[in-house]
């Protein structure tokens, strides 16, 4: 065992940490599974009201550990990475996260399932799935053409467009930008102790509320991502973009068709 994730409790608050600043936080197979251990038990302990995510001053994180997945790549939604998207989808109390720096792939993503966002202005997210050879996660296919439209969306999933934690506020995937690490941490804490001092059986009622049109369409899509994502994580693009990532060049996909 790590401390990779800390698990921190406070007055009905558990924050979850990513701690790993040596490697930008990027997130390694065992790393999903603390998360997933860490928000199934909160979500069955009657104390905990409210879930913050967070990383450090500098990054959030920089998404998966390229060289664990080439080690240990997911084979199915059996597989801890599913298991954490699975836990943060069915989680039924509120989850805050606060981001500041890089958030790259499932940083990014995962930010969809929270019901608030608090973001640093010059924060940088970016989901590359399609420059590594992969395909979307986490229900981003469907959600973001449904909330920027297929334009914007094309550019963000396809491109691999970066966009900055102000533009994310502007386009309503964060709740508020702030000017620097000390702000936005603050303010997340602040809105997710509010939650704890909510009704939870009403809060939990109204988050299902909301979040029920089209849940079980979504899970599908998560559910459909997830076998592609794994199939194209054994395709040769996805091998000879994240080789030359290891090796820092550009990759060649001049052979492909």
């Amino acid at each position: 065992m790590n401390d990779h994730v800390q698990v921190e409790r406070n007055a009905g608050l558990v924050t979850l940490r990513l701690n790993r600043p040596e490697k930008k936080n990027s997130l390694t197979n065992a790393m999903y599974g603390q998360l997933a251990e860490a928000l199934r038990s909160a979500d069955a302990d009657s104390s905990v009201r409210a879930v913050l995510i967070t990383g450090g001053d500098d990054c959030f994180t920089s998404g998966n550990d390229v060289a664990d997945f080439l080690q240990n790549p997911p084979r199915d939604m059996s597989s801890n990475v599913f298991h954490f998207m699975l836990a943060l989808f069915e989680f039924s109390k509120p989850v805050v996260a606060a981001v500041c720096g890089p958030a790259v792939g499932i940083g990014t993503t995962l930010l969809l399932h929270c019901d608030l966002v608090y973001t640093q202005r010059d924060a940088l997210l970016r989901m590359p799935f399609v420059n590594l050879g992969l395909c979307p996660e986490f229900g981003s296919s469907l959600i973001l053409p449904q909330m920027l439209g297929h334009a914007k969306a094309a550019e963000l999933l396809l491109l691999g467009e970066s966009f900055s934690g102000a533009q994310a506020a502007q386009w309503g995937i964060a709740n508020q930008a702030l000017e620097d690490s000390q702000a936005t941490h603050a303010k997340a804490l602040e809105m997710a102790m509010r939650f704890v001092q909510l009704p939870p059986s009403a809060l939990a009622d109204s988050k299902r509320l909301m979040r029920s049109p089209d849940r079980q369409k979504l899970r599908e899509v998560i559910e459909e991502e997830g076998a592609l994502f794994c199939k194209r994580l054994h395709s040769p693009e996805a091998r000879e973009a994240m080789t030359a990532f290891m090796q820092r060049r550009q990759p060649d996909f001049s052979q492909f068709s």
